[in-house]
């Protein structure tokens, strides 16, 4: 595996502006801020994190589907977040693609899914109709569908086949880049083992990378190389999978894996995590999660700990790890 990363991003921030206050003022949404990190080719970033910290939009801002507020982005080499022609933007977006949470939501249901897979190759010129309907073909094949599917409707399919159809217009362009955001949160257990081992299997055939986003533990156990722990639009830890799962260094990680429901009791083993996320609205003082975390003391209300190496590989923002040193 190549040492250069084929994405690089650094302080992504990005706020949304979601109205006016009283005052007249602009209210802002942050939904990110300062996150760093870097996807290596071949291998599989992972974020996890509640509902609203921010792990979707960072998905939309490393393809360019949202700009970010502040921060930069280089994919394949290229910076894409300072002005570019439109040629060279169209020749890094061909090498990467997005699947979506809801594969029915994702697909026009008035068009067949042939045409729905074919819809990159219709922008590509020099795409003749036979090479067009013969890479529809291959692609349903690839992704477990008979042939003739093409010629159906998304509502004729089952969820975990829609969602096969999505990762096969993903495959369109033979991109080496791929955001998978919440790909199997929608489907069944059964069924989000057979997607999840389809995106290992065309991962190991292709040699493709990933930016897979879940809030489900036991899914990103399987999928990942490397795991980043957001919470509240900020990178708390960082690590390979191995090391997040035996030692998780920050007490978000630690919250979240203990909630997770044993294999052999089949039951939670820790109460969820207590308190609420702090509001987007306003920016917090201190550490995000001192509101929440039960180790808190007095320099966590005050200032924001950095992300830090406290083994090799493993980064964790936590000022417990500073006061052990």
């Amino acid at each position: 595996m190549s040492s250069e990363p084929i994405v690089e991003a650094r302080d992504l921030t990005k706020t949304f502006t979601i109205g006016r206050g009283a005052d007249g003022a602009a209210l802002l949404l942050h939904a990110v801020d300062g996150v760093s990190l870097d996807i290596a080719p071949g291998e599989t970033l992972s974020l996890v994190g509640e509902s609203g910290s921010g792990k979707s939009t960072i998905g939309r801002l490393l393809v360019g589907l949202i700009p970010p507020t502040a921060g930069r982005i280089k994919l394949f080499g290229q910076t894409i977040t300072a002005p570019q022609t439109r040629q060279q933007l169209a020749a890094v977006r061909r090498r990467l693609q997005f699947v979506f949470q809801d594969p029915y939501g994702s697909l026009d249901p008035r068009m067949r899914v042939g045409d729905s897979i074919a819809e990159p190759l219709d922008v590509t010129r020099g795409v003749t109709r036979a090479q067009r309907t013969q890479r529809v073909a291959e692609l349903l094949e690839m992704v477990g569908l008979p042939r003739d599917s093409a010629d159906r409707y998304p509502h004729e399919f089952s969820g975990g086949q829609r969602q096969r159809i999505g990762i096969a217009r993903a495959l369109a362009l033979r991109p080496e880049f791929v955001v998978c955001d919440e790909p199997v949160s929608s489907l069944d257990v059964s069924m989000q083992a057979q997607i999840v081992n389809l995106l290992l299997d065309l991962q190991e055939r292709f040699g493709l990378s990933y930016l897979f986003i879940s809030h489900d533990l036991a899914v990103v156990r399987c999928m990942s190389s490397r795991i980043a722990v957001m919470y509240a639009g900020s990178i708390v830890e960082l690590a390979p999978r191995s090391a997040l799962y035996a030692a998780p260094q920050h007490p978000y990680t630690q919250a979240l894996l203990a909630a997770v429901p044993h294999p052999v009791l089949d039951r939670v083993r820790t109460p969820p995590i207590a308190g609420e996320v702090p509001s987007r609205l306003v920016q917090p003082s201190g550490c995000r999660f001192h509101t929440r975390c039960p180790h808190a003391f007095a320099r966590c209300h005050i200032e924001a700990p950095a992300l830090r190496e406290t083994a090799p590989g493993h980064f964790a923002a936590c000022h417990l790890h500073e006061r052990a040193a």
